[in-house]
């Protein structure tokens, strides 16, 4: 490789390419970067490993090239010398070295090589500990190369994990029945026709030596991969590149984990798997209504998790957010279904439009096993029958009040649309459940449910599970600059972007360009155009039909196929899963119309292989907020945002991309630079503007973020005297006190919310008159006041002295509230021995509530000394690792490893504990450390929960982690980025 030549160059700076740049510098339009803080390790190393490699290939023999090796490894003080000649040892009961794997860089095996793969996998068989296969295909001749390996494993009682997916005319039934009955083999089937596409296939070979082997690509269990040629294979080794064999199996274990893939049993699930192998889907349907069993997917067994935490805590109104196409209509199902169990309740479905009902009604009936279930209702008069699915438009025309107030038990709303308050008002069931895109419904809404939802799974989450579409889209440049377009409503007034959208027939070409670019067979998609109007619809169906393009405006066109292209305004009455593509005509930054927008084309149907988003992008007004739409598709933080786009969105899930063209990503850039700072008075304006408000009702209306309000130091008491609003009474230490609550914008579970919230209440109980869990969260809330007990002489003490400044009380309480309303995980207890302690996984804690939850702390021992990036702590018998930024990488979901970066040996006490935790008895809890949840507060720590040890690395000391809770979606993408 040549530095010098032209173009991009990526190579360490070398004294000698130091001499030749200083000819050259004019040559080059950069002076480099450094290292990310995670790399230098790696990058110093590969250079080195290179320089050697190049001198001692200009040795002659291999007893000097060994000399000169000793005495590389002597300067580095290294006890890994080598004796006179090149000698590998065997360590395995009657294997020769003829027989033993080589140790060999990463290559390449097909038939143009003298070895074809199965002469590969047969030595590789003969030798292995453990073996894992994930293949697309089996067949029966596959396995007839590969008899005599197959059949010495299950003699050596070798563990044999298979992961295959059912693909129609492939894979062959009696090929994995024989796997199973014949090599002892434990297959995991994934039928739905993602799995077949969605990893590269492998073959590992685990070995307790360390020596692991894979080879990935091409790995089929069929003749063809094996012997033909038609395939190529990658083969990996634990020595010459043991980090991707590392993540080739996290990857495998996260896969065998999923749910997406089930346990296969041929006495039990040959007529499942024969009815998918004849392209019957995954058999399920072959069973009839009455015999289907429904059960929930990953996600949605979460949601129902949070639905029974939520109830158990007395809440009735439940507000469950998901995207479209997640199968939020089967959780309800599943819902009422459990809460049906002991007696049959009533029930009412509010759809949004009628066309939902119907199949509102198909999937509670399947669910449920009953073809006679409920009734729709769309017009006329509503039967009086127990269990009513009717659309909100359809309730209207009736009379809500029509309706007895009593005569549902329980009430699911699938989108929530103003006239359902109403509804929600006048009847009074035992049990609501809403079902949104978004979490954002609106004031009045929002109250008929608690003010929050209990469950949400973000965009980029169900993207990385693969339950949608994948989603490609293309930012393209719009010439319409709409800076001086007037605002109103929080947004940009429809009526002006009508005005200059509406007519503009140079802007309609140019979209249809676009469209043609992007999108290669026009002739056969289904798309859908989003426009800011009725007339701007009209306009664009016009220019595209005058173009060459049938189009409408109205849905029933494009759902019967008499066109290909629809516009329309109305968000509310398109229902066609087979959409593929969507524009977006016209700037949103509300992130639910977003994603409303998007969700018209987010549902897997067959023969949809991605959704197609054409986004013009113009100039926009300082107020607008990409970050609040790019948010919701990559789930990244408005810092990490930036990154995103100028690395081009690398951190999007898998089958996902984003492309900005040149122009766009200026002006996207641009404006995620130029979000304006307020200054202290500046804000008291706003606040004043807006009126005496509670803070959350002040940053929804304003538009703001809780960052913004505690910004250089500020904070919301502060900004209401500045306006001239009331506020509590100081107290003698108010000024420190109002500086601390910020640090308590994370709080983001339930429980230590409303624990929180009593704590700080004047008229709240005394530290004597708590539990031992709640004066454990007393523990928690008190050192995050005061991180080094601030004269604190004992926690009753510190809890009176706390609660006699009111205005410090009254804040946190407002913010613990904002904090709680944005969490968008579900939080989980830790694992049974520690179900004592009132952490939860997935939620965030500063370092100072994580050591005094776990018992570290003391009064004498306070958290604010505390620095390392571990504890122990024997109250609790475990091991607390706080993981900051560059000190570890995901490996898939479940897995994480951690590199310390204090000193720290496998063979000194800590690391003897954590190696031995499981033969102790002791536990390992992993947090991550990420951004400060506002602006002005700490850092916080997301907890991954319980862990145990899998392996470790020696110098540097690396431990991998199995999690036993997956990490969030989010957190395994962007782990990175704070």
């Amino acid at each position: 490789m040549d530095p010098l030549a032209d173009g991009l160059s990526d190579t360490v700076r070398t004294i000698r390419l130091e001499r030749t740049l200083a000819v050259l510098r004019d040559r080059f339009g950069s002076d480099g970067a450094p290292a990310e803080p995670v790399d230098p390790p790696e990058v110093i190393a590969r250079h080195v490993a290179a320089a050697v490699r190049r001198r001692i290939e200009t040795e002659s023999d291999d007893e000097r090239r060994i000399a000169l090796a000793n005495r590389l490894l002597a300067v580095l003080e290294s006890d890994e010398g080598m004796p006179g000649s090149l000698h590998r040892l065997i360590a395995s009961s009657g294997l020769t070295a003829a027989h033993a794997p080589r140790q060999r860089p990463p290559s390449l095996t097909d038939a143009a090589e003298p070895t074809s793969l199965a002469t590969e996998l047969h030595t590789e068989l003969a030798t292995a500990d453990r073996v894992d296969l994930r293949c697309g295909v089996v067949r029966r001749d596959g396995l007839l190369l590969l008899d005599g390996a197959l059949s010495e494993l299950r003699r050596r009682g070798v563990p044999f994990r298979v992961i295959t997916t059912a693909q129609p005319g492939a894979t062959e039934r009696d090929a994995v029945d024989r796997l199973v009955r014949w090599f002892n083999a434990t297959v995991r089937i994934g039928y739905d026709p993602r799995a077949a596409r969605s990893h590269a296939n492998a073959w590992l070979f685990h070995r307790v030596s360390g020596d692991d082997t894979a080879f990935v690509g091409g790995a089929n269990l069929s003749r063809a991969s094996l012997t033909d040629g038609m395939d190529w294979t990658s083969r990996l080794s634990g020595v010459a590149t043991p980090e991707l064999l590392r993540k080739f199996a996290a990857t495998f274990d996260e896969q065998w984990g999923s749910a997406a893939f089930v346990p296969y049993d041929p006495a039990r699930d040959a007529a499942r798997l024969d009815a998918a192998l004849a392209g019957g889907g995954d058999g399920a349907a072959a069973l009839g209504t009455a015999g289907l069993d429904v059960r929930p997917l990953p996600h949605q067994q979460e949601a129902l998790t949070a639905l029974d935490t939520a109830r158990g805590d007395g809440r009735r109104r439940n507000l469950v957010v998901a995207p479209t196409g997640t199968g939020k209509t089967v959780l309800a199902a599943l819902d009422y279904r459990r809460l049906r169990e002991r007696r049959d309740l009533g029930l009412l479905y509010v759809a949004p439009r009628d066309e939902a009902v119907e199949r509102a009604l198909r999937t509670f009936r399947e669910t449920l096993g009953d073809d006679g279930f409920g009734t729709g209702f769309v017009d006329g008069k509503p039967p009086r029958r127990r269990h009513l699915f009717a659309s909100i438009a359809a309730l209207e025309a009736h009379g809500i009040e029509q309706l007895p107030a009593e005569r549902f038990d329980v009430v699911v709303v699938d989108e929530p649309q103003p006239a359902c308050a109403r509804l929600l008002g006048h009847l009074r069931p035992k049990q609501v459940l809403g079902l949104s895109v978004a979490s954002d419904l609106g004031a009045e809404l929002r109250e008929h449910f608690d003010g929050r939802a209990v469950y949400e799974l973000p965009l980029c989450d169900a993207l990385a599970a693969e339950l949608l579409a994948p989603v490609h889209y293309y930012g393209i440049a719009d010439d319409v600059d709409l800076s001086g377009a007037a605002r109103k409503y929080g947004g940009y007034d429809a009526d002006d972007l009508d005005r200059r959208y509406t007519g503009n027939d140079a802007r309609a070409d140019a979209v249809l360009a676009a469209l043609r670019e992007h999108v290669p067979d026009v002739a056969g998609m289904r798309a859908v155009g989003w426009c800011v109007s009725a007339a701007h619809a009209e306009h664009m169906a016009r220019v595209a039909c005058e173009s060459g393009i049938p189009a409408a405006t109205g849905a029933e066109a494009l759902r019967t196929g008499e066109v290909r292209l629809l516009f329309t305004s109305d968000e509310d009455t398109l229902d066609v899963p087979e959409i593929d593509t969507v524009l977006l005509l016209w700037p949103t930054d509300d992130p639910a119309r977003f994603l409303r927008q998007l969700g018209a084309g987010l549902p897997r149907v067959p023969g949809k292989s991605a959704l197609t988003v054409l986004d013009l992008i113009g100039g926009q007004r300082p107020e607008f907020r990409f970050d609040l739409r790019y948010r919701a598709l990559t789930g990244t933080c408005r810092r990490g945002l930036r990154r995103q786009v100028e690395q081009g969105f690398p951190g999007l899930p898998s089958g996902s991309r984003a492309v900005l063209d040149p122009a766009a990503r200026r002006i996207v850039l641009d404006n995620l630079s130029a979000r304006p700072r307020l200054s202290r008075e500046q804000l008291a304006a706003d606040v004043a503007s807006h009126g005496d408000l509670p803070l959350a009702a002040y940053l929804h209306q304003a538009d703001r973020t809780l960052s913004e309000v505690y910004r250089n130091g500020g904070g919301w008491t502060a900004a209401r005297r500045a306006a001239g609003f009331a506020t509590p009474s100081g107290g003698p230490a108010e000024d420190a006190l109002l500086r601390r609550v910020a640090a308590f914008a994370h709080v983001d579970d339930a429980e230590r919310a409303e624990v929180y919230r009593r704590l700080v209440d004047v008229d709240g109980p005394g530290y004597g008159e708590l539990s031992e869990r709640e004066q454990r969260l007393a523990r928690m809330l008190l050192f995050t006041v005061w991180p080094k007990r601030g004269g604190m002489a004992s926690y009753p003490a510190g809890l009176a002295r706390l609660r006699r400044h009111l205005a410090v009380c009254a804040e946190i309480a407002e913010v613990i509230d904002v904090g709680l309303d944005a969490a968008r995980h579900v939080a989980a207890p830790l694992d049974a021995t520690l179900a004592h302690v009132p952490l939860a996984s997935h939620a965030s804690y500063l370092r100072e509530e994580i050591l005094a939850g776990l018992g570290y702390t003391t009064l004498r021992r306070v958290p604010g000394n505390h620095t390392a990036a571990a504890a122990w702590c024997p109250a609790t018998n475990t091991d607390v690792v706080l993981i900051g930024d560059g000190a570890g990488e995901p490996l898939g979901g479940e897995r994480f490893r951690w590199r310390p970066k204090h000193a720290l040996s496998a063979s000194s006490p800590a690391g003897r504990r954590y190696r031995q935790h499981r033969e102790r008895g002791s536990e390992v809890v992993l947090f991550l450390r990420r951004e400060p949840a506002a602006e002005g507060g700490p850092a916080t720590f997301r907890c991954l929960g319980n862990a145990t040890y899998a392996e470790h690395e020696e110098d540097p000391l690396a431990i991998t982690w199995r999690l036993h809770r997956p990490m969030p979606a989010e957190l395994v993408t962007t782990a990175d980025d704070s």
